[in-house]
């Protein structure tokens, strides 16, 4: 695996995990707790789509 590989395995388990904290947040904590279940599964898209844009540059 070369270092393109990692990075789309990296994206791809990134997104996953943010849609599940959004789940989480979404529809098994109903008061502030999901707040931060949501708000975190965004900071792990943000990630992603970093990790995504590093794809061939290093």
């Amino acid at each position: 695996m070369n270092k393109n590989t990692v990075l789309g395995w990296a994206t791809m388990i990134m997104i996953v995990v943010g849609i599940a904290l959004i789940a989480l947040g979404a529809f098994r904590y109903d008061e502030i707790a999901g707040y931060g279940f949501a708000s975190v599964g965004i900071g792990f898209f943000a990630i992603a789509w970093v990790f995504n844009a590093l794809k061939g540059r290093i």
